[in-house]
């Protein structure tokens, strides 16, 4: 799973969404790599599909507006309904928002589920559940349980050796990492904008004075300094780092990899296709990486869907057409290049907004009821799923709560949601403790 993260943006309790990657340097290496390649052993080992499935999680951070998106109201009373008016799609009886025309042409290459919902109306704490599974129950900013692209690292690694398992573009994501698994399934990011003319992966780049060959000698020099600790730090931080600085030093020397980041080798129609923005590029490059062995990434959508005033001018005017353009041209293209059954696309946020609009013409937290977009992965598409009541409050059929959402995803995997993780004091996690795969998708 690869994750892609937008612009610097800040919800309204503060919260950074862009966070660069932070590892202390040893001094004999200086490396600042984040995490990763797991070797083809762990598919087998875990007892997982040998197909080369992988997923792209767009992750609108912050809170998309469901009533906006997939699930208006048009005859809900004013204060509810809002000012955008639903259109069809290109399958009969679903509708969506007027500001997801692209979208909307291809429906059938889309499902929505329109009935997920949870209880926790935090950022922090509504995003953990929703990318682990767990509720948390206290408000922090880092991961009490391991996200799900922490997970699927751990379980099933990379479709190919030498590339990273999981991935966070174009920063890491604040609750994306691993937790008690280990830093060495904690997402690795270029901590750049793919939209940038200059783009390059910061962490992929050695040192004006470091050679390869020398970079080869310190690397031997890491390997025989054994006397350190190096899982001392109970929220995982360290722990795997002699399996990060040996990851690190592959992923340098690593032609594959060196390629597959390198968008600048894509054809310029298609990167305009995608829209010329943080999150059009950060699709189109999550599609280059997913197609050259990340199992999954993370795409934060741009930034900035925590509308609690002018929530229809920042829909109308960026939010939406930036999202539908670089969500349909992501799928397409993964349709014109065969991938549709292979790679399956996510796009939700923590929770969605509050139905009745308030005074400063925008709406609040409401994880009463949101929309999750799907598409690909072999599940199946062209369908609207449950229902929400007149003002979309809260689900009136087929209610799912996040463990039913990732389970979903585990199951496109090949993953065991019931697999069973222990934490530092050896006790028993499962994967998720609630949920099942949602059965309209998975027929």
């Amino acid at each position: 799973m690869f994750d892609i993260l937008g612009s610097t943006n800040r919800t309204c309790d503060g919260v950074s969404r862009r966070n660069f990657l932070r590892v202390g340097s040893l001094a004999v290496g200086g490396l600042t790599l984040p995490n990763l390649l797991r070797g083809e052993a762990l598919a087998k080992e875990s007892g997982t599909s040998a197909r080369r499935k992988a997923v792209i999680l767009v992750w609108q951070a912050g809170g998309p507006s469901h009533l906006d998106m997939y699930d208006l109201k048009p005859t809900a009373p004013a204060e509810y309904r809002g000012e955008f008016k639903p259109i069809p799609t290109n399958v009969p009886g679903i509708e969506v928002g007027e500001h997801l025309p692209l979208q909307a042409a291809m429906f059938d290459k889309f499902s929505v589920v329109r009935s997920a919902f949870h209880t926790n109306a935090g950022h922090g704490m509504g995003s953990q559940w929703m990318l682990t599974g767990y509720q948390p129950t206290i408000e922090v900013n880092d991961n009490i349980y391991p996200s799900c692209g922490s997970v699927v690292a751990a379980l099933r690694g990379p479709n190919e050796p030498g590339m990273p398992a999981y991935c966070n573009v174009p920063n890491r994501l604040d609750l994306g990492k691993a937790a008690y698994l280990g830093a060495s399934f904690n997402p690795f990011s270029p901590d750049s904008n793919p939209n940038d003319q200059g783009f390059q992966v910061r962490n992929m780049k050695l040192p004006g004075n470091l050679s390869l060959s020398r970079l080869e000698r310190r690397q031997q020099l890491l390997g025989q300094v054994d006397t350190i600790r190096r899982d001392i730090d109970t929220k995982g931080d360290i722990v795997g780092l002699d399996k990060f600085y040996l990851d690190a030093f592959e992923m340098v020397t690593n032609e594959k990899a060196l390629r597959a980041f390198d968008i600048h080798k894509e054809d310029p129609r298609l990167r305009e296709k995608y829209g010329r923005n943080d999150l059009g590029q950060s699709c189109l490059l999550a599609r280059r990486l997913v197609e050259s062995g990340v199992t999954y990434v993370t795409v934060q959508a741009g930034g900035g869907w925590d509308t609690h005033g002018n929530n229809f001018a920042e829909l109308k005017n960026r939010l939406l057409p930036q999202f539908d353009r670089a969500v349909a041209a992501l799928v397409d293209d993964l349709f014109v290049r065969g991938l549709q059954e292979e790679v399956l696309v996510m796009a939700m946020g923590e929770f969605g907004r509050t139905p009745r609009i308030n005074p400063q013409a925008g709406r609040d937290h409401w994880p009463g009821a949101m929309s999750v977009l799907f598409a690909g992965g072999g599940l199946q598409m062209g369908q609207a799923i449950g229902t929400t009541d007149s003002k979309a409050e809260y689900p009136t059929s087929k209610p799912y709560t996040p463990g039913c959402v990732l389970s979903t995803m585990y199951h496109t995997l090949g993953i065991d949601h019931h697999h069973v993780f222990y934490d530092q004091g050896r006790r028993p996690l499962p994967v998720l403790n609630e949920g099942q795969p949602i059965p309209e998708l998975v027929g």
